[in-house]
């Protein structure tokens, strides 16, 4: 967007002589808005076999990114879908240009977890100006830019705000509300991580024995967690609690407070977000705390909101999906669940 900000100043000041209605019209199209938000219709979606599907995945270097990308793999051929897959490598750039790059191939509806809010949302307007339907999984983008039921289909997630309080609530009751807390954020500017924050830190503000002696982005990354625990660690030996994003950095945090001779579960206490096998396994052990389920199987999901929408019907502008909870009282039983 900085080139196209550049561009747009740049020729509104060449234009200075013209009316400002005129100018300011110039700049709206530079910016792609003026035209995408003229006619509020979202596009149509064909109801045809196949449907020619992309799936622009943000990266696939972590469990639950590779379980969202099998769930949409595995319901495809089920759904009648011809699916385009990218994996954008953590990269805001590359999967913008991956879906430039489906829009320009035409593809009938696409689907994709936005990396972070702001960098994706002008890409939501080109695909609806190019006339094709979208929909959000996961992550949401700026609703000040790209608005859901106007722009966009429908955003299918989590509540990631309640995902950080059920978090707080767990670590408020297990450290007796007294706690110097640790946090590993998601990736900066992603709706997860932003939400998530916002919510763990809501309960937390309420608590006067807890506090959060530190916050640092690991990026949802499990070696990435792991250094910057370590780090956290040596300026901040007299941390008691761990909350992390995800459960890729609660088990990156655990390698390092073992690396540093303390015992997680015992010396610190983690919480975390994802229910992972290996986050699951880790509960089991005695070493993490809780994980609050967020659910990576969006495929089947949605699968049944786009035959819906094709048929005409009126689909809500957030898809909730509902997360599980757990801890040593029902880890055992739900290790089913993991991925």
């Amino acid at each position: 967007m900085a080139s196209l900000n550049t561009q747009s100043r740049g020729y509104a000041r060449k234009q200075q002589i013209r009316p400002l209605a005129g100018s300011l019209l110039a700049l709206a199209i530079g910016f792609g808005i003026a035209t995408a938000h003229a006619d509020d219709a979202l596009p149509k979606l064909a109801s045809k076999t196949p449907l020619k599907v992309g799936f622009a995945q943000t990266e696939s270097n972590n469990p639950w990114r590779l379980a969202e990308t099998k769930s949409f793999k595995d319901i495809a051929a089920k759904c009648g879908w011809q699916l385009v897959m990218t994996d954008a490598n953590s990269s805001n750039s590359k999967q913008v240009s991956d879906i430039q790059n489906m829009i320009a191939q035409h593809v009938d509806l696409l689907v994709f977890p936005p990396r972070e809010e702001k960098p994706l949302a002008p890409v939501v307007l080109q695909a609806k100006k190019a006339g094709i339907p979208v929909i959000l999984v996961d992550r949401n983008v700026d609703q000040s830019v790209a608005k859901a039921g106007r722009d966009y289909i429908t955003f299918i997630g989590s509540d990631f705000i309640d995902q950080g309080h059920r978090a707080a609530d767990w670590l408020v009751k297990a450290t007796g509300g007294k706690a110097k807390i640790i946090e590993l954020e998601g990736t900066t500017g992603a709706s997860a991580a932003n939400d998530r924050k916002k919510g763990f830190d809501e309960i937390i503000a309420k608590n006067p024995g807890m506090t959060i002696i530190a916050s640092q982005s690991g990026d949802f990354a499990r070696d990435k967690g792991r250094q910057v625990m370590e780090t956290l660690l040596q300026a901040h030996p007299d941390v008691t609690a761990v909350y992390a994003h995800n459960d890729e950095m609660a088990l990156g945090a655990i390698a390092a407070i073992k690396a540093a001779g303390k015992q997680p579960g015992k010396d610190i206490q983690i919480v975390t977000i994802d229910g992972t096998k290996g986050g699951m396994d880790a509960i089991a052990a005695g070493e993490l705390g809780a994980s609050v389920q967020s659910s990576p199987f969006f495929g089947p999901l949605a699968c049944d909101v786009a035959q819906r929408y094709a048929k005409g019907e009126k689909i809500p502008t957030w898809v909730k999906v509902s997360d599980k909870f757990y801890d040593k009282s029902n880890v055992q039983q739900n290790m089913q669940d993991g991925y």
